[in-house]
Order: C-alpha cells, then structure tokens, then sequence
C-alpha cells in the first residue's frame, strides 16, 4: 500500500464558531489531517483518502441566541472515503465498538478498516513486534468506512470546560453519536448517501438506539444495522438473584466451548449446539422452575445431563444448583489442567493464578489479543496517518464508569424495542447479526431469543433480519476462516445481494465458517 500527505481537511460546511467575535473567544478547533493512500486489490487499485482526527461538536444553549453553538465535546474518527466514487449513491458505514469504554480500535484494524492487524488466534497469539497488513476484505471496497470512538475512548474527550461523564450514559451517549453522524454527513455533503451503522458489544446496543434516534430526531433512515456479537436486553445476561434466563441462554455457549477443548469427541459442533439449543428451550426452564420440588433422583439426572453438555463434574452442577454462572464455568472447565478459558473467546486459555478460585481471575482472550492492537493502532495513526497529539489512546477505558442507565429504572435496560420501532417506521432498513459460538459475554442463544420477540411482522422478521453463525467468539475475526466469511456477509449486505430483486435478506442462514468437527 502507497501513502502520501495530503493538505488539512477543511470541513465542507461553515464552522459555528466564525463570528465577529475576537478569536481567543472562538474556543477549540478541529483537528484534522488527510492522507492519500493506495490499496492494490487482487480486482483492481483502490484510492482513498484517510481523514483522521477530533472534530468539535456543538449545541444551542438554553437562552443563548439561535445558532450560536458553544462546544461540548471533540470526538475523534478514521474517515475513508473511495476516491473517483459518486458520494450521492455510494455507501458509508459508521462503526463502534461498545463496552462501554471500548475504543472502535477492534472493528478498525480487526475487520473493517484498509489496513488490518495481525493478531494471532486461540493457541498462536502474534508475538512482538506487531503489524499490520493489507486488508483486502476491507468494506471499503463497497462502502465508504467511518470509525468513531465515544467519549473518553480513543482520543474522544470533552470540550475544554465540560464534563465527561454528562455522556457516560445509554441515553446521552446515543445522542452524541447521532450528532456525529448529522455533522458528518453535512461536512462531507453525503446526505443522500446509503448510511449504515455496524456495532460490536456493547456497540450493538448503541447502534440499535442510535439508529432509532436518527429517525426520531431527525428523520434519516438508516439503509442497514450491522450488530455483531449484540446485546439487546440486558436482563437476557445479567445474572442477578430471581432472574433464571441467562443460565438457560448462556448453556448452549458453554457446550460449544465444551466442544472447542475436546468434550465432545467425533462429534460436530452444530450437532453439539442443536442438542444444547434444545435442552435449554424444552427442558431446562421446567428444571428451573421447579426448584425445591424436584425429586432428588431427578436433580441428579438434570445435573448429569447439563454435566456433560457443557463438559464438567455433574456434582459441581448440582451444588450450583443447577444454574452455572459464566465466569464460574469458565474457571472450572478445564481446572484440572491448571486453565482458566476466555470469556471474549471460549477458545483461549491461560493458567489459573489460584487453583481452588471461584471464578476466572482475568481474560486471557483479551490478554491475548489486545497487545497487537493497542502497538499498531498507536503506530498507525501517527505515521501512516500522520495524526499526532498528547493525548493517550484509550483502548480500553474505565474512566466511563459508572455507566447511567437512568432512563431504566425498575426495569431491564433494553433496545429491542427502539429496534423494533425503527423496522416499523422504516421499511427499507434491513438487519445483518453476526454470532460467535464461543462467545460467552454476548451469547448466541439470548440473542436469538430477544430477535425472535422483536414487535415487527412476521414476513419482517423472515425477511429483513439476517442471521449469520460463526466458529470464533465475541471478536470473531482474529479467526481467519469467520474473518474472510464475515467481510463476504458484510459485502453481500451493503450490495443488497444478499437476497431476491428487492435485495432483501432470505432469512436466517447459518453459516459454519471453519471446520466444525471435533
């Protein structure tokens, strides 16, 4: 890939700070640097600039004169744009990853982005020194790419002034990024551009109400919502006292990890999954619910039957009570062999610190990965993109906690129903979910779950929803077959190829994208 510097971006649309005002009193400024850059494709070259840096975002204060905005905060982005495309009929996709407190780095250099970081998988993590290499999967071969980072991740902060944790919530979040976006397509004059939002984690909860926001607020219909590895309802995982259905939804997610260390020999991992799947949908909830009126002899049986789905003593099941908690399985599963195994990633291992600990002391899936792409997302941003500040690149950020969910009191923190309301209002919009088996901090099974009680038509849910499966976790793409399938699943979904004439989706389609035999 070639690089060479381009002149500052100036933004296409007048800033609100120029005024008859002196400038000391303009307040902060964005920061902006493009470059020009080449990708040699196996089709054909691709040239695009790369945007990079904090654009300030303003509002109308309360008594103030109309259309003197005042800063409130500097979120920094990566926009790629195709060069020679038309901008009125090309896509552009806006990306984030979730947390909350994670940076969009994960999307960016793991899957999306031109430039892609080679981060090892489960068992073979990549050693120092870290790269990256060309992407060409990226998205930008059919859409035109947007990373932003929330605030307090990445270098996005407040304005000078203001406070970060006004936006360390659901509902003040959701309308900072949509203000983004409204910013940007003005900037960049893109307003009758297809708009796409993907989100991972956490991010999938933000892109499900960002998306009804642009709506509500704004009216802008997004073309497609891209939730990978999703949460949509909170209360499907939280494991709190009283509430029974994490521990139905996360069993299948144990069983596949059972089978990615060699519970399950000669057997294939759908087959393993099908059987979990229906254990926790007919049976298990009866189990549960029947608590102290279950006979001894049939206690003993469900805690055998869970045993060996999910690959441990059924005695540790029954002293729990038949309800396995996640962080408690995944520092039992493999115990007598001194491992411990990831949440983000099932399939990962490192050795246990105590070995009588209760649950899993860290996760070694992140531990593993997340040296690759904070060494390269640092070194790429200021000298291929020549972007430089003082600030720290938040990777990963505590400082957003305590996170507001205010606006839910007294009742589980959910989406589902401004996703709901947005395929209801607009009828074009059309959903793409990814799922990693191995997942077991966004499992596959509550997702399904919550999808299938989306408040939309029948036929919208057929026919507008897309479901795809992959062998990996939360993070599927450090996985390179679920890598190259997702970015196919991705470019079939902003074509609008991915179904009949009217480019709509032919339903749930499970896709195995690696070897599933044990």
């Amino acid at each position: 890939m070639s690089t060479e510097p381009a002149t500052p971006e100036t933004p296409s649309a007048p800033s609100p700070t120029s005024t008859d005002a002196p400038a000391a009193s303009k307040g902060p400024e964005d920061h902006l640097v493009t470059t020009v850059h080449t990708l040699d494709l196996p089709d054909g070259r691709l040239d695009y600039t790369a945007t990079a840096g904090t654009v300030v975002l303003r509002e109308e204060p309360e008594g103030e004169k109309y259309g003197r905005g005042a800063a409130y905060a500097e979120l920094f982005s990566v926009s790629y744009v195709k060069q020679g495309a038309d901008p009125a009929e090309r896509p552009v996709m806006f990306a984030f990853n979730g947390g909350p407190g994670a940076s969009t780095v994960w999307l960016h250099l793991g899957l999306l982005g031109p430039r892609r970081v080679i981060s090892g998988d489960a068992g073979a993590p990549a050693a120092p020194p870290h790269r990256l290499v060309d992407n060409h999967e990226t998205i930008l071969r059919n859409a035109d790419l947007v990373v932003v980072d929330a605030m307090t991740t990445g270098y996005s902060r407040p304005a000078p002034g203001q406070k970060p944790d006004r936006h360390h919530g659901l509902i003040a979040d959701r309308d900072l990024i949509a203000s983004f976006i409204i910013d940007w397509l003005t900037r960049h004059q893109r307003w009758t551009s297809p708009i796409h939002l993907a989100g991972e984690s956490y991010g999938t909860t933000r892109a499900s109400a960002v998306a009804a926001r642009l709506m509500d607020r704004y009216y802008v219909a997004v073309a497609g919502v891209v939730l990978i590895s999703p949460v949509l309802d909170f209360g499907s995982i939280d494991f709190s006292a009283g509430n029974d259905r994490p521990y139905i939804h996360y069993l299948p997610t144990y069983a596949a990890i059972a089978h990615a260390h060699g519970k399950h020999e000669e057997r294939m991992l759908q087959d393993v999954v099908d059987e979990a799947e229906a254990f926790a949908e007919q049976e298990y909830p009866a189990l549960l619910a029947a608590g102290r009126r279950l006979g001894i002899s049939q206690r003993q049986e469900a805690a055998a039957r869970i045993g060996a789905l999910i690959g441990v003593d059924p005695d540790w099941v029954e002293r729990a009570d038949l309800r396995v908690e996640h962080l408690a399985f995944l520092a039992e599963l493999l115990r007598d062999q001194g491992l411990i195994t990831g949440r983000i990633d099932g399939r990962f291992t490192a050795p246990m610190g105590a070995g009588n600990a209760a649950q899993m002391e860290t996760d070694p899936s992140i531990d593993q990965l997340a040296p690759s792409y904070t060494a390269t997302i640092n070194q790429y941003l200021r000298t291929e993109l020549e972007f430089t500040t003082d600030v720290v690149y938040e990777i990963m950020s505590g400082r957003v906690h305590p996170w507001s969910y205010k606006e839910f009191q007294n009742r589980s923190v959910e989406v589902a129903s401004d996703l709901s309301r947005l395929l209801r209002t607009s009828p074009h919009t059309r959903v793409l979910v990814g799922h990693g088996y191995h997942d077991a901090a966004t499992p596959f099974h509550a997702s399904e779950h919550v999808l299938a009680q989306l408040a939309i038509p029948r036929e919208d849910y057929a026919e507008r929803i897309r479901v795809e499966y992959y062998e990996a976790g939360h993070m599927m793409y450090c996985h390179e077959p679920s890598r190259r399938a997702q970015s196919q699943h991705l470019r079939e979904f902003v074509t609008g190829t991915d179904g009949g004439a009217d480019g709509s989706a032919t339903g749930d389609s499970t896709t195995d994208s690696g070897d599933t035999q044990g």
